[in-house]
């Protein structure tokens, strides 16, 4: 194992952090400004802000249209490309490659990384839903898996203060199941989408259709939207990396406010293998690292160490740190660990052409479009008998060309530039059930090129799912009759778990260290200065997207730590 000239000393640090994703990055601003010396492990490449070579591109400056060869599909992308959207030559560069990074399944999963500092904090969707108490009773209510250890008036003040730095835009609109919050002003309904709200709230008031709350600066004010941000220019290629900083993602808001403290230092290009154990003290004492690119190996050692690595990342590591007390991963007393993996589940959804509004445009390309917040099983009147639980929808109207076909010349040039009539799509996200058996494991007899563990799901769709699924779809049709769709189309492609990348649970949060891994401040019943707040913490699912709530458990973990800190318990 190798240190720096200066030894252990030199390779010391207040707090490490495993991984820069979304929690990750939040967990170093957070821990840097508290005056924490803070490293920062990434096992992908440097990426920093303005490293975004197709951000400025369009569709004819890229290779193919933009669109991914079948050849380079089969050889690179094969198994997280199966539904042929993903990924694409604008954001290639930034997904992983299933011949590089392979993984097994026992049952299909879709796992759709990004091995870079920042993570998939670069190519999220940016949608941010507070979650309710709907969803933190959901277990104990259903009498499902176990209860989360916390409830919304917990989680609440860190979702202000959360929201308050990402910068949400959003409407108000009084929900229960999505709390309003701390936000900017909304990218408007355009006329379609206006309508498409109005209509459905005529015959079907509790589907309630608002702009999308997204991470994405409407209003910049550089005294509280702190790194490098700026305003949102409405160019709709957030994907691909956004110059301008509109919006939120590690490189241009949590790193760079971390950086400026002078506390921070960030290690790209290194694998952690484990978190290593101390027995007598009952404490991660360091975790070990091979460098990628020269497989040296090296260790880190830390008052307290924070889990961010994804809810695959993290687990897998912590399945990996096995030691006489915990044979089966660090932590794993409640045998838990890699149990109860969630997604979100989609391919489902449904369409129409809106007539009318043929004089009416819309200027700018928007990063999102609408949301339809659950309203199946949130009270007694909305209650299924076939199903738990429920799904929410996002979607949008846009204007789509007329079909060319057949047309030449002088028509053809008028047609091109010619909108056509709107078109509403939109797609419904269900919540799938934290099942025991759905799982990740490793296999130890089976190693990658870096001499790791292959990491191996076992998780699938169930029963509920697919009840659940069927009236998703029959709700999307009622909606787009009401508002006088035609050419209404409907589809119900049943995706596999990782599809929606919201993986969530395999180290849950809970009150008894008998069924869960983690105690209501994200901290390990069993190790105490380990701490995990991405996915893996999630006791359940929802409906909403949760990148929001995995910042606000951060702040509210490090927080917690801090205190304990300097009370001298940790």
């Amino acid at each position: 194992m190798n240190f720096t000239i200066k030894g252990k000393n030199e390779a010391t640090y207040d707090a490490i952090v495993i991984g820069s994703g979304i929690s990750g990055g939040y967990a170093a601003m957070e821990l840097c400004t508290k005056g924490l010396k803070t490293l920062v492990l990434e096992r992908g490449r440097m990426i920093t802000h303005g490293d975004y070579p197709t951000a400025s591109l369009d569709k004819w400056e890229l290779p193919n249209q933009n669109m991914l060869s079948q050849e380079e599909i089969d050889k690179h992308y094969f198994q997280q490309n199966r539904l042929n959207w993903w990924v694409r030559q604008d954001n290639k560069h930034l997904v992983n490659k299933d011949d590089e990074y392979p993984y097994d399944e026992d049952h299909r999963f879709d796992w759709i990384r990004g091995h870079h500092v920042g993570g998939r904090s670069i190519m999220w969707g940016k949608h941010c839903y507070r979650w309710s108490d709907l969803d933190f009773e959901a277990n104990a209510k259903d009498g499902i898996a176990i209860d989360w250890p916390i409830r919304y008036k917990d989680i609440a003040p860190w979702y202000d203060r959360v929201e308050t730095f990402v910068g949400v835009a959003g409407q108000k609109e009084g929900l229960k199941q999505v709390p309003d919050g701390k936000f900017l002003k909304p990218f408007e309904l355009n006329c379609a989408e206006q309508f498409f709200r109005e209509s459905v709230a005529k015959k079907y008031p509790l589907r309630v259709i608002t702009p999308g709350r997204v991470a994405n600066l409407t209003e910049y004010d550089p005294k509280i939207h702190l790194g490098k941000r700026g305003q949102c220019q409405s160019r709709n290629r957030c994907h691909r990396g956004c110059p301008y900083g509109a919006y939120f993602s590690s490189q241009s808001a949590t790193l760079p406010v971390a950086q400026d403290t002078g506390n921070l230092t960030i290690r790209p290009d290194s694998i952690v293998s484990e978190i290593v154990f101390d027995k007598n003290t009952r404490k991660a004492t360091s975790v070990r690292v091979k460098d990628s690119n020269t497989g040296e190996e090296f260790e880190y050692f830390a008052r307290i160490i924070f889990c961010n690595a994804s809810t695959v990342g993290t687990t897998a590591i912590l399945l990996n740190s096995r030691s006489d007390e915990f044979p089966d991963g660090l932590g794993n007393s409640s045998g838990e660990l890699g149990h109860n993996i969630m997604d979100h589940h989609y391919g489902m959804g449904a369409g129409g052409t809106l007539p009318g509004f043929e004089d009416k445009y819309y200027k700018g390309r928007k990063p999102c479009g609408f949301y339809i917040p659950r309203f199946r099983n949130i009270d007694e009147a909305t209650k299924r008998d076939d199903y738990i639980r429920g799904f929410g929808y996002q979607g949008r109207a846009v204007r789509i060309p007329v079909d060319p076909t057949g047309v030449l010349g002088e028509d053809l040039k008028k047609q091109i530039f010619s909108p056509g009539s709107y078109h509403i799509n939109m797609t419904c996200f269900g919540e799938i059930l934290p099942y025991h058996d759905n799982k990740m494991y490793l296999n130890f007899d089976k190693r990658d090129k870096h001499g790791m563990p292959i990491i191996t799901f076992d998780a699938q769709l169930r029963e509920n799912e697919r009840i659940l699924r069927k009236d998703g779809v029959t709700c999307a049709e009622e909606m787009l009759e009401a508002a006088g769709c035609k050419d209404i189309y409907s589809y119900n492609n049943e995706t596999a778990v990782g599809a929606a990348i919201h993986e969530m649970g395999t180290a849950r949060m809970g009150k008894d260290p008998k069924t869960s891994v983690l105690n209501k401040w994200n901290q390990m019943h069993d190790v105490q200065n380990v701490f995990i707040t991405d996915g893996s913490c999630m006791t359940s699912s929802a409906t909403q997207n949760p990148s929001i709530t995995y910042m606000a458990l951060t702040a509210r973990a490090v927080d917690y730590a801090y205190r304990q800190m300097n009370e001298g318990v940790l």
